[in-house]
């Protein structure tokens, strides 16, 4: 019995996006090339709209995969998204202050972590993400409150140790009877 060989060809290192069934070193090369200078002309032509709306998308997906996973270990956080956020749509963080009707040193306070955002302050900024991505994509509204949420349970279940005896020393459960 032999064995029947397969119709559809190998494709080696598909990874890099060039196709490599090819007759020559040279020739693989030369269409290496031209996928480069291909790629190079579409990000000269990309507006500056399209620049922001990719990163923009890309905000939102890491926030999504923020929320869906519980990690208490987080390489992202409120603060970190909002600075991403900021950093987007602003060359300058006092010209977003301006726009949300803070004080720059009061948003430099949020960021850096020296202030919590006051409700108010979420608020203002889920109605700025919702003028923002309109257009874009499909921002929910209390996207950036569970957000904040969510990383504040987070550093509370990893900062466990610190604050639990205190917090045990408060607590009793009476049990009656019944």
């Amino acid at each position: 019995m032999t064995k029947k060989k397969s119709s559809k060809p190998k494709v080696k290192n598909p990874e890099f996006g060039v196709d490599s069934r090819y007759s020559s070193k040279s020739e693989q090369l030369l269409d290496g090339q031209r996928l480069m200078e291909a790629r190079l002309e579409r990000m000269r032509n990309v507006s500056i709209e399209e620049i922001i709306a990719a990163r923009l998308l890309q905000l939102k997906l890491n926030m999504d995969q923020f929320l869906a996973n519980f990690d208490l270990i987080q390489e992202h956080s409120f603060t970190s998204f909002l600075s991403q956020y900021i950093a987007i749509l602003y060359d300058r963080r006092s010209d977003f202050a301006d726009d949300m009707g803070v004080t720059a040193i009061r948003l430099s306070q949020i960021i850096n972590g020296h202030r919590n955002p006051k409700q108010e302050f979420i608020f203002r900024l889920m109605v700025h993400s919702e003028m923002v991505y309109q257009g874009v994509a499909d921002f929910p509204k209390e996207r950036w409150y569970r957000i904040y949420q969510h990383d504040m349970l987070c550093r509370a279940l990893a900062n466990e140790s610190q604050w639990r005896k205190e917090a045990e020393k408060h607590v009793r459960l009476n049990r009656t009877a019944g």
